[in-house]
């Protein structure tokens, strides 16, 4: 870990709990696009471990603050975590965009539906609802992040 990179986190986790008024409310979810945008910037400038680590602070933080729910765990670490590894794969920001948007839009809302809404909040949830309120949030989520990664390389903050 070197102190640039631990400093970018607690910056992005910041991000994300600041802009956490900022959501949709889909039945017992609330989606947040600007995780999502965390998680791809997370995901591409810092990697896989540091974007899952960010999007679990980021859901600890905004359930504490009673901004989240428990939905916030598998929506947002699993989008970060494959995102992740796609950019380390191919170095490719669309490819880890897309990996956003599976691993939150369709892996997440299956885990969220199956084992957190029943086992962890006594609630059921149809899965359609869900896989369309995660999708709707980590794609303008997705984009946003990637529309600011070009951005920052822009002004030269970041580099690929």
């Amino acid at each position: 870990m070197n102190s640039k990179d631990t400093a970018r986190a607690v910056i992005l986790v910041a991000i994300s709990v600041a802009l956490s008024p900022i959501f949709i409310p889909v039945g017992i979810a609330k989606c947040f696009p600007a995780q999502h945008m965390v998680n791809v910037l997370a995901a591409v400038m810092l990697g896989p471990i540091y974007a899952v680590v960010i999007a679990a602070a980021a859901a600890l933080i905004r359930n504490i603050l009673g901004l989240g729910t428990l939905l916030a765990f598998p929506g947002g670490m699993i989008g970060a975590l494959l995102a992740g590894l796609a950019y380390l794969g191919t170095g490719n920001i669309y490819l880890a965009g897309l990996g956003e948007i599976i691993g939150t839009g369709f892996i997440g809302a299956l885990v969220s539906v199956w084992i957190v809404a029943p086992l962890l909040m006594q609630k059921t949830m149809a899965l359609a609802t869900l896989i369309i309120a995660f999708s709707v949030s980590t794609l303008g989520g997705t984009v946003i992040g990637l529309i600011a990664l070009k951005l920052l390389r822009k002004a030269g903050v970041w580099k690929p």
